[in-house]
């Protein structure tokens, strides 16, 4: 079977480094996803404002050459121990499919897109299929979450100098704290005196971590 790229993803976050680990973690990092030549019919979203949320069927297309194994690493146990593939929602699959629940904030007939909140995609992410959320099916409370249940993810204390909260709109500000706070750095790294930077919203954001606080250390565009 030959799947091809309904559509492509539009995020502030222009590499994997950043992304929210999952969808919804992130409420408000808004999202565009925008039909492909051959595929922009405003036609075939008709009835979509009928919904709140969408699946998102797409591609992790930065792993397509990168080495699988049977195992992983999750973050959430610390990046040091293994797991089966299957029992995980790692980006290193054999087929490199993602599956994503998305919040429908707009329809855009003209463009022909969508506007989504809380979706878990760098820019440029092709989207092979787009599926409406069926809460009486696809919503199961109560039920287990695997090694998810006894792990919590531990949240950093966010430090943004007023300088940045200056450049950009309040609401990117609060979701830019919101990505820091998840920790995005690779959890087999320890090392306080490191510097990373993160793309977003056309600016590089360098930052340290120590003590359980993230602070932001300054900004550069890009």
């Amino acid at each position: 079977m030959n799947i091809e790229p309904i559509a492509f993803f539009r995020s502030p976050f222009t590499s994997k480094f950043g992304v929210p680990r999952q969808s919804g973690i992130v409420e408000g990092l808004r999202g565009r996803v925008e039909l492909a030549p051959g595929y922009c019919q405003a036609e075939a979203l008709r009835g979509l404002e009928d919904y709140d949320y969408l699946w998102l069927i797409w591609g992790f297309s930065e792993n397509v050459d990168a080495e699988k194994h049977p195992t992983v690493r999750p973050p959430l146990l610390g990046g040091n121990e293994r797991v089966g593939v299957w029992a995980t929602r790692s980006p290193f699959r054999p087929n490199n499919l993602g599956l994503s629940s998305v919040r429908i904030a707009a329809i855009d007939l003209e463009a022909p897109a969508i506007e989504v909140l809380g979706a878990d995609l760098m820019d440029g992410t092709p989207v092979y299929d787009i599926k409406p959320y069926l809460p009486y099916v696809d919503s199961h409370p109560g039920v287990r979450g695997g090694f998810t249940d006894q792990r919590e993810w531990q949240l950093l204390q966010v430090e943004i100098p007023d300088g940045l909260t200056a450049l950009l709109p309040a609401a990117d500000i609060c979701v830019l704290k919101e990505v820091l706070a998840q920790d995005p750095r690779p959890h087999y790294h320890a090392d306080d005196s490191r510097e990373y930077g993160l793309p977003f919203m056309g600016y590089d954001i360098r930052f340290r971590v120590a003590d359980g606080v993230l602070r932001v250390l300054n900004w550069v565009r890009l």
